[in-house]
C-alpha cells in the first residue's frame, strides 16, 4: 500500500462555483489553497459534517486534498465565487486531464458532489459510512458498497471532404457559441455505436472513420468525456430542434465563437484548426 505523504491544501465549492480569495489571480485558482487560510475563513472544525467536508486522496494515494462544499449564502469579506468552468476557460489553454493542471480540482469537485448524493444507502436507505480503504461508501445495515459514479459520454469532431467541420449550437449554450456533437453512452452500447446514434439523432447524418482523440474528466456532474473524430458519409444536415438548435459546416476561415479553453471540445477543434487531425 502506498503511504500518504500529507495534505496538498484545500478547495472550497459552493454549488458549481469555486470559492477563493479576491487577491488570488484566476490563473492560480485551479490550485489548492492553504488549509489554514480556508479553515480560518470558514470555521474549520465547524464544517466536519461528512456531507460537506472530506479529505480526498489523490488517485495514486500519495497525498490528500481537503474539500469543502458550502451551503448557499454570503461569503466572508475578501472572498469571491466564480463558476468552475469560467476558471478553467481563463486559467487553462490546453487539455485538462487527470494528471495535469486542473485535474485535482476536477477530482475534488466530483467527489464532493458524490459524497453529498451518497449520504444514504441506495438499497435500504440507511446512513452510509466511509470505507477504511479507497474511495467508497459502505452501508452498515445491508452491506452495500457504493463507489463514485462516472458517466461516460462521447464528443466528436465531424469533418467532410471539403475539410469543413460540423459545429452545433446546443440549446443550453450561450448565444453564438458552437461546439461538437456529444451525448451519453447508453447501456449495451460501445463508444462507436453511441457516436453514430447521437449524430443521427441530433443532426440527421451518418459518419464513419471514427478515431479516438483524447479524454477528459468532466464533473458536471460526473462525466468522463471521450473525444473522437469522424468523417461525414451522407444524410441531409438537419438539427433536431430540441437539443441542437443550429448546426453548420464551418471552414477554418469562418469559425464561430467556440467553447472555452480547458475543455476537450476546444482541444480537438484546435487540433483540427492546426491540421493535426
Amino acid at each position: 500500500m502506498t503511504a500518504t505523504t500529507g495534505s496538498l491544501g484545500a478547495f472550497v465549492f459552493q454549488g458549481s462555483n469555486l470559492i477563493f480569495p479576491d487577491n488570488i489571480d484566476i490563473s492560480a485558482a485551479i490550485n489548492p489553497l492553504s488549509r489554514d487560510l480556508v479553515f480560518d475563513a470558514f470555521g474549520g472544525s465547524g464544517l466536519t459534517n461528512p456531507r460537506n467536508y472530506y479529505e480526498i486522496k489523490t488517485v495514486d494515494g500519495t497525498a490528500t486534498v481537503t474539500g469543502l462544499m458550502l451551503e448557499m449564502g454570503d461569503l466572508p469579506p475578501g472572498w469571491r465565487s466564480l463558476s468552475i468552468r469560467q476558471v478553467l476557460a481563463e486559467a487553462i489553454h490546453g487539455l485538462v486531464t487527470g494528471d495535469s493542471a486542473g485535474g485535482l480540482l476536477f477530482r475534488s469537485y466530483h467527489l464532493m458532489q458524490w459524497r453529498r448524493d451518497s449520504a444514504y444507502c441506495g438499497s435500504c436507505g440507511s446512513l452510509n459510512s466511509d470505507s477504511s480503504e479507497g474511495t467508497a461508501r459502505n452501508c452498515p445495515v445491508c452491506g452495500r458498497v457504493e463507489f463514485p459514479r462516472i458517466s461516460p459520454a462521447v464528443i466528436v469532431l465531424i469533418t467532410n471532404d471539403k475539410d469543413e467541420a460540423l459545429l452545433a449550437h446546443n440549446a443550453n449554450f450561450n448565444n453564438g457559441v458552437y461546439s461538437l456533437i456529444a451525448g451519453f453512452v447508453e447501456a449495451g452500447e460501445n463508444l462507436e455505436t453511441t457516436i453514430k446514434r447521437e449524430v443521427k439523432e441530433e443532426v440527421n447524418i451518418e459518419v464513419d472513420r471514427i478515431r479516438y482523440a483524447a479524454s477528459q474528466p468532466w464533473p458536471f456532474p460526473n462525466s468522463l468525456m471521450l473525444g473522437f473524430t469522424a468523417h461525414y458519409t451522407g444524410g441531409e444536415l438537419k438539427p433536431d430542434g430540441t437539443e441542437i438548435i443550429d448546426a453548420q459546416w464551418f471552414s477554418k476561415e469562418s469559425i464561430p465563437t467556440l467553447p472555452g479553453h480547458g475543455s476537450v471540445a476546444r482541444y480537438i477543434i484546435n487540433r483540427w484548426l492546426k491540421g493535426e487531425t
